[in-house]
């Protein structure tokens, strides 16, 4: 689906042209094209390859979802794509932009989950001046758009995981938490994923494109590449910070184990003592002196109760009981 095509002429829009006329339109001096599109069908993305010039490769690229972030190069156009994500509800859900970048043109494709570029074209026509740089300024405008919108996901993450960090550290053991912080852990590295490439991108853009990126745009495409090392950095340390949760909440709950199997345990050495004594004398032994004994049933119960006592004070004393 096309959302947006409109054709510009020294950084100002001259207004909205149909796909069928774009070829011609891309004839005009001092003009370019900005085509955004959303989940293009086969279809549309022949009739975009006939009116760009676009390369066959490119245009199966485009179709396809699941692409990795990757800067490639069909002649005198460069094939861009880039990850992008949204965060709600602790669900962080990713998508991709195609981008189609030549001397005179613009094409943004969208799949997935990604915000809306009206936004990105409403503030590159409010400035005219930085437009007239042409299709470098808008395709700036679009990658920056989308790694701030990854550095977000990332600080969205880390603020979920503040909220919940000081649940961990207890002597209870909760499933559901550590399920939760382990999807956490695997939508950060899927995040990073989409992060890391970045910088590449953007240093081959600045290096090997000068044709293509104007001298003036350089330092804003590194400026891209330093959000996205920020990104990986907050990514990082989050990702270290759950770690190290997890393992001082499974500290703390073995420590709980421990402590409830140690007085387990002492309670046990005490209970050993009337166990013995009573289990003796419930031998059905014919010859026992100790039956005889006028004083043996209070000896033995004194006996066991001051055993057990002193067991109980040497126990209680250690922290065993």
């Amino acid at each position: 689906m096309i959302i947006n095509s409109a054709a510009y002429r020294n950084g100002k829009k001259v207004g909205d042209i149909p796909l069928d006329d774009i070829s011609e339109v891309l004839k005009e001096a001092d003009t370019f094209v900005w085509l955004g599109v959303l989940e293009p069908t086969l279809e549309l993305l022949k009739q975009i390859q006939v009116e760009f010039s676009l390369h066959d490769l490119a245009i199966e690229d485009a179709l396809m979802a699941h692409q990795r972030p990757k800067l490639e190069t069909y002649g005198e156009t460069l094939f861009i794509v880039m990850n992008t994500a949204q965060y709600s509800d602790e669900v962080t859900s990713f998508g991709e932009t195609h981008i189609f970048l030549g001397k005179n043109f613009i094409v943004s494709i969208r799949h997935g989950a990604s915000s809306s570029y009206q936004q990105v074209r409403a503030r590159c026509e409010s400035v005219p001046t930085m437009m007239t740089k042409g299709p470098a300024f808008v395709a700036y405008s679009i990658m920056d758009f989308i790694t701030d919108g990854l550095y977000e996901v990332a600080e969205g993450i880390q603020a979920r995981f503040e909220v919940i960090e000081e649940t961990l550290f207890t002597d209870q053991y909760d499933r559901d938490m550590i399920n939760r912080l382990y999807q956490m852990k695997a939508q950060m590295l899927r995040l990073r994923a989409a992060a890391t490439p970045v910088d590449e991108i953007c240093h081959q853009l600045v290096r090997l494109h000068d044709d293509l990126i104007p001298k003036e745009l350089r330092p804003y495409f590194r400026d891209i590449a330093d959000h996205a090392l920020k990104t990986i950095t907050i990514l990082d340390s989050v990702r270290e910070m759950i770690t190290t949760a997890i393992q001082i909440n499974l500290a703390l709950v073995t420590f709980a184990q421990n402590d409830t199997v140690k007085r387990l345990a002492g309670w046990g050495a005490i209970l050993a003592v009337p166990t013995l004594v009573f289990s003796l004398y419930g031998m059905n032994f014919k010859w026992m002196p100790e039956l005889e004994f006028k004083y043996g049933y209070p000896v033995a119960v004194a006996v066991t109760i001051g055993i057990c006592g002193y067991l109980f004070r040497r126990l209680r004393k250690s922290g065993w009981v």
